[in-house]
């Protein structure tokens, strides 16, 4: 199991941007893919973005595309999600995701951090 342990989430008002970081503490970190999930309130867990490895492969979902970006710094086993015009349907808590085999948007045997509150006043 790596341990993944994010930060960055807040109280922002609609419009706002916010990164959120995970680090973690594996020593394998350019092995993992990587990836952001949020769940709101009395709402499944949904996937936000994933990226591979090397950080090429990017991928968003829909409602999150063109506003969100991910991307990671290997040298210091941090993931980032960069949050651009945040709505209040954004308000979740988000979690970062870790995993060797990713298949479409499901993390096998996946490692989760406890995840950062996200809220989103309108």
């Amino acid at each position: 199991q790596v341990q993944l342990v994010e930060s960055g989430g807040g109280l922002v008002q609609a419009g706002d941007s916010l990164t959120l970081s995970c680090v973690s503490s594996t020593q394998l970190f350019s092995s993992y893919a990587m990836g952001w999930f949020r769940q709101a309130p009395g709402k499944e867990r949904e996937f936000v973005a994933k990226i591979g490895m090397s950080g090429s492969s990017k991928e968003y979902a829909d409602s999150v595309k063109g506003r969100f970006t991910i991307s990671r710094d290997n040298a210091k086993n941090t993931v980032y999600l960069q949050m651009h015009g945040l709505t209040p349907e954004g308000t979740a808590v988000y979690f970062c995701v870790a995993a060797t085999t990713v298949v479409g948007r499901r993390f096998r045997s996946a490692s989760w951090g406890r995840g950062t509150q996200v809220t989103v006043s309108s």
